[in-house]
């Protein structure tokens, strides 16, 4: 069974930093493409980065503020949040794959505020 757990999410102020973390399980984690997308409150969810082997992608809004990684050893993926703002308030999900489409955990709130 495919299984994400999201951890790291919190309330900072603008400017501040968060790592969002992932730990997954039930699959072969160095085969896949793992993403990050958020949901904000009342819109869609949108695509944040995908990291594939070593090679990472990000949305045009992260504009150099966040960084994707991943350790294959340890099944994990996680999304550093740097230069916060109050845009960036949302649920942020992990995902199996390249896009939103894929299976996502039950994710982790960020919220932007001072």
């Amino acid at each position: 069974e495919v299984r994400l757990v999201e951890s790291g999410g919190g309330l900072v102020q603008p400017g501040g930093s968060l790592t969002l973390s992932c730990a997954a399980s039930g699959f072969i984690f160095r085969d896949y493409a793992m993403s990050w997308v958020r949901q904000a409150p009342g819109k869609g969810l949108e695509w944040v980065s995908t990291i594939y082997v070593e090679i990472p992608r990000y949305a045009d809004f992260v504009r150099g503020r966040f960084s994707i990684s991943r350790d294959n050893a340890k099944n994990t993926v996680t999304l550093q949040l740097n230069s916060l703002n109050p845009e960036d308030t949302a649920m942020y999900y992990c995902v199996m794959g390249p896009d939103l489409t894929g299976q996502r955990g039950q994710g982790t709130q960020v919220t932007v505020s001072s």
